[in-house]
């Protein structure tokens, strides 16, 4: 349900740690990012700081560490070994979850029209934000470094945003590009080999850019009709390579750039290392990742191995987690643990998220509905019933998938389960919500009312406020209510002696219809808007007659098949 980007500014300053962590300290002062990363290099005379967090928020949290990185580092003294032109050199935005890689060129182009319009820095937009094609690269845009403040004055490099001309304000924060990239995956790959050579080749066979052939006769490089020297590509687009020699694990590997993990997958490049290496007469022992990943990646990996396992994909993340380390052999070097490499799992853990009633166990959920306060309420538990009750129809699909004799219909369980997990997700999510959406009515209840203005912005909040709890458990009925397909056609074709299982699950799903019904008529009463309450009435009224019929269908076939 979350949307996250990540963000990674470059600044030129590695050497003075007061001025590195006043930088890198506002980020957290915007509610909900979470700072992930500072790397400074001392020779470089540049920190790397990583970020994450809702898009809106992250973008805020950018700007501001633009603002302060120019007040702070005065580009007319900077020196360093890596090429730079202003006190934030780079700023990228990278789609995490939820995000699609243009919502983030909208984002980066946004903030980078008010760091020139609200500092005056003038901003080149690169990689996909890019508004001309010889832009998108970096390194274009940064040709001739900082030395070259001059060329915003020029028409071929007139800056995308900010000034034109330059001031002494510029001067001192030099030129900051920002834009909006895919993420990248810094992989080793574990060799039962001690040799970079051999290393070396097969990063060569893999990678995009492949391997410069050479005249076997002479050795030396062949060259085009330009003069250029001839490839051979490797078998992976977006991948960068060589290979090297570690000696802290006495092993080479094979050190892996995916630069687009929606190109290349992390399971397709240890894939083809194993491939190429075997072919070489090396074996791939297991891997290693450099820094966080996204969760979509570990989870796609899991779902690849299980199709080749020809098992149901419709399982929990913990376990699809589990199978993705020990397939990927994430843990070959050193203990891997997924809460601190999965960015949205580190993001989910620094929030505090314990505090969420589906991280609580049984008990702790029990003992909360039961305590004094009025929410977790109907509503919440309604969501959870519903939960219960798809998890046991996801179960049955499960059971089906690896019933002996029927192994040629695994998918068409598995696809079944899947599904099942989709409503588990969404109705788990619905649980907090609920809670979330009553205490949006207390808060609002609590604003001031001293004046006209006050009374009516708070009057203003109520009715919003109340809209929403009305909308949040008639959406956990329309869920609870789809999800009983799931329970009738494991009866109807799944494992017979889970039949009752389903047919649980569906008495628990028609519960949390009912439930969450009686919460949008109660939600009701104190809205001023009746069209509005009239329609979701109606809608209710019509899932509460469908749910009671399909569930009476659904106890009438478990019946028969007993």
């Amino acid at each position: 349900m979350n949307r996250i980007i990540e963000c990674i500014p470059n600044i030129s300053e590695g050497r003075d740690k007061t001025k590195i962590d006043a930088i890198a300290s506002v980020v957290e002062t915007v509610p909900g990012v979470m700072l992930l990363d500072v790397d400074p290099g001392a020779s470089t005379n540049r920190t790397v700081i990583t970020f994450a967090g809702e898009p809106e928020a992250v973008c805020e949290a950018a700007f501001l560490l633009i603002q302060k990185a120019a007040e702070t580092i005065d580009m007319r003294e900077h020196s360093g070994e890596h090429p730079r032109q202003g006190a934030t050199d780079v700023c990228p935005l990278v789609p995490i979850a939820g995000v699609t890689n243009e919502e983030c060129v909208a984002l980066a182009r946004a903030l980078a029209e008010r760091v020139g319009k609200e500092l005056e820095i003038p901003v080149y937009c690169y990689e996909y934000a890019a508004f001309k094609e010889e832009r998108a690269n970096l390194a274009n845009c940064r040709k001739g470094e900082y030395e070259a403040l001059e060329k915003i004055t020029t028409a071929e490099w007139k800056p995308d945003f900010g000034p034109t001309v330059v001031t002494d304000k510029v001067r001192r924060s030099g030129i900051t590009t920002i834009g909006a990239r895919e993420f990248l995956v810094a992989y080793n790959v574990n060799l039962n080999s001690t040799s970079t050579r051999r290393a070396n080749a097969i990063a060569f066979d893999i990678r995009e850019a492949g391997r410069v052939l050479t005249d076997p006769k002479t050795g030396k490089n062949l060259l085009d009709e330009s003069g250029e020297p001839v490839r051979q590509p490797g078998t992976l687009k977006a991948v960068k390579g060589i290979g090297w020699y570690i000696a802290e694990y006495g092993i080479a590997q094979l050190s892996l750039n995916l630069t687009n993990i929606r190109v290349t997958p992390v399971h397709t490049a240890f894939e083809e290392a194993v491939n190429k290496a075997a072919e070489r007469g090396i074996r791939v022992t297991g891997s290693e990742l450099v820094g966080l990943i996204p969760k979509q990646s570990l989870l796609d990996a899991a779902d690849y191995y299980l199709q080749k396992q020809q098992r149901s994909l419709g399982i929990s993340e913990k376990e699809k987690m589990k199978i993705a380390v020990k397939s990927l052999g994430l843990d070959d070097l050193a203990p891997f643990r997924v809460e601190d490499k999965v960015i949205e799992y580190i993001i989910d853990k620094k929030l505090n998220s314990a505090s969420q009633l589906v991280k609580m166990d049984l008990v702790a959920f029990a003992d909360e509905t039961a305590s004094e306060s009025p929410a977790p309420g109907g509503g919440s538990v309604s969501a959870y019933v519903g939960a219960l009750g798809v998890s046991l129809g996801t179960m049955v699909a499960n059971l089906s998938s690896h019933k002996r004799g029927w192994d040629d219909r695994w998918e068409e369980f598995s696809q079944c389960a899947v599904k099942g997990m989709g409503y588990q997700k969404e109705l788990l999510w619905l649980v907090d919500e609920d809670t979330r959406s009553f205490n949006r009515i207390m808060d609002a209840f609590g604003l001031p009312k001293a004046t006209d203005s006050e009374k009516a912005a708070r009057a203003q909040a109520i009715e919003e406020a109340s809209k929403y709890a009305m909308e949040i458990p008639l959406r956990t009925a329309k869920v609870a209510y789809e999800s009983m397909s799931v329970m009738k056609d494991m009866v109807e074709r799944g494992n017979p002696n889970s039949v009752t299982d389903a047919g649980v699950g569906a008495l628990c799903a028609r519960t949390a219809v009912l439930g969450a019904i009686m919460n949008v008529r109660i939600n009701a009463s104190g809205i001023k808007d009746k069209a509005f309450t009239d329609r979701l009435l109606a809608e209710a009224a019509e899932l509460e007659k469908n749910a009671e019929t399909l569930e009476r269908e659904i106890r009438d076939a478990v019946a028969q098949k007993m």
